[in-house]
C-alpha cells in the first residue's frame, strides 16, 4: 500500500510504500520526547516529494540514525540509519501518515534507553 505524509506546514513530504502492520514506541530519549511511533521499512521504500532547505538533521549517541525534521515547523516525519548500502532502513513517524487510523496500528514497545 502506498501512503503519503508530511511534517505539520508541508514543506517535507513524502510517500512510502509498505505493509503498515505495526509500528514501535521507543523510549529513547528522542524518540519519547518527540512522542513517534515508528514504521521500520527498507529505505528505498521512502520518497521524498519536498523538502528542500527544510530537511534538517540531528543525531545523537552512536551516530548511527539521523533524525530528520522540519526546520520551519519542527515537526520529525522519519529518521534514516545512516549506513551505507542496500539494507539501509527508514523509520517513519506514522502520526505524519494522512488518513491513517492509528487506533487500528498495534504497537509494540521497545526499550532504546537499554540499547
Amino acid at each position: 500500500m502506498l501512503y503519503k505524509g508530511s511534517c505539520h506546514c508541508g514543506k517535507v513530504a513524502f510517500e512510502v510504500e509498505g505493509e503498515l502492520t505495526g509500528a514501535v514506541r521507543c523510549n529513547c530519549s528522542i524518540c519519547s520526547r518527540k512522542g513517534a511511533l515508528l514504521w521500520a521499512v527498507p529505505h528505498s521504500k521512502l520518497r521524498l516529494l519536498a523538502w528542500g532547505d527544510d530537511l534538517g538533521q540531528y543525531t545523537f549517541g552512536s551516530h548511527v540514525i539521523a533524525h530528520r525534521f522540519c526546520r520551519t515547523c519542527g515537526i520529525h516525519p522519519f529518521a534514516e540509519d545512516v549506513s551505507e548500502g542496500s539494507e539501509r532502513s527508514a523509520y517513519v513517524n506514522i502520526h505524519c501518515l494522512d488518513g491513517l487510523d492509528l487506533t487500528a496500528v498495534p504497537i509494540v514497545d521497545f526499550d532504546g534507553r537499554a540499547a
